[in-house]
């Protein structure tokens, strides 16, 4: 096969070059309701599948779906696959704005997800079902594959290190991954003198409306409640060093984040929402609790800070589930799978 790549350029294009790939910019509007810059994505792919032609497209995240399944059904040509990573925004928030668009995002879906000759992966079951039940995919062209995988030779299990425990929470840093109730937690502990350390690890995303302003991670920071790493790129270190990973999310596809904590052989706790149940086994590898509960927060966490060798143990679950379920040649395997499917060749 080959393969071609199209998406907003983020500064990793030469990265996805130099894997052998062609890299196509693709224009994208993040956060803004602008159809004029819609027009332009759109006219975009269409543009570009009629130079290419493609035997297969695979689209990832909102917009791609939605217009580039559209735009493959103009030329058409080419067999189609497209990727729910999760609800997102729309279906996942509270503000007015969210539910105005929810009927509209519906309509565009069961327009996008009805090519005739597609697949749609969908990476959790309750995200599935609920496209099924709304009619928004026929069943037969429904495929689950939890997640993206995860590489367990980049991350190593290693026992936890000496001092302070530290407490991290990794991921984008919006109001709907949980932040408010971490810190929260995090205020809720040092009051009741535990001696851990609470982080953030990540960066606001400016193109997300749910993004947390840098000035309040600053004065979290300043206070002494939690501390604020930032983005960064060397996720293996981070998890080594640390001792319990967090993520209290209202909703995703299936967070590789805790799919990362297990290779690390890390305890997690977890929200019981929608892509973390996929993850999270209670007993096995971490603790679920209820989305939007600060306190239920703090005490999951304080469970664990209580018990090291409960730490141990969860961290062993996780990454022997890891291994088991979630490895990335697991993932490749299943998608691939469905490529030759709808391509009609054989295994080999």
């Amino acid at each position: 096969m080959e393969v071609i790549v199209a998406a907003g350029d983020s500064g990793r294009g030469r990265a996805i070059e130099a894997e052998g790939f062609e890299f196509v910019p693709l224009p994208v509007a993040r956060g803004k309701l602008n159809p004029f810059l819609e027009a332009r994505t759109f006219a975009f792919l269409l543009q570009l599948y009629r130079r290419l032609r493609p035997a297969l497209i695979h689209h990832s995240t909102v917009q791609p779906v939605i217009y580039g399944s559209i735009a493959a059904r103009l030329i058409g040509r080419g067999a189609v696959v497209n990727t729910i990573s999760g609800l997102g925004y729309v279906f996942t928030s509270d503000h007015r704005t969210a539910k105005v668009l929810r009927p509209v995002l519906r309509r565009l879906w069961r327009m996008a997800l009805s090519h005739p000759h597609s697949r749609t992966i969908f990476q959790n079951s309750d995200d599935r079902d609920d496209f099924i039940r709304m009619g928004l995919v026929r069943p037969d062209a429904a495929a689950l594959i939890r997640g993206s995988g995860v590489d367990c030779s980049a991350f190593h299990p290693t026992p936890e290190p000496s001092g302070p425990p530290i407490v991290v929470l990794p991921g984008r840093l919006l109001w709907d991954k949980g932040v408010r109730e971490f810190v929260e937690a995090a205020r809720t502990l040092r009051v009741a003198g535990y001696p851990a350390r609470f982080v953030l690890v990540g960066s606001p995303d400016a193109g997300n409306r749910e993004a947390i302003p840098v000035q309040q991670l600053e004065a979290w920071s300043d206070e002494g409640v939690v501390e604020w790493w930032g983005q960064r790129h060397d996720m293996p270190e981070i998890l080594a060093g640390a001792s319990i990973v967090v993520l209290p999310t209202y909703g995703e596809g299936l967070p590789k984040v805790l799919l990362e904590a297990g290779a690390a052989s890390r305890p997690v706790v977890a929200t019981d929402v929608r892509g973390c149940r996929e993850v999270v086994r209670p007993g096995v590898n971490g603790v679920l609790v209820p989305a939007r509960d600060g306190p239920a927060l703090a005490r999951a966490i304080e469970g664990l800070l209580a018990a090291p060798e409960l730490r141990a143990r969860l961290g062993q679950g996780g990454r022997r589930l890891v291994e088991a379920e979630f490895a990335e040649p697991l993932v490749v395997q299943q998608t691939l799978a469905i490529y030759r499917q709808l391509l009609g060749i054989g295994s080999n």
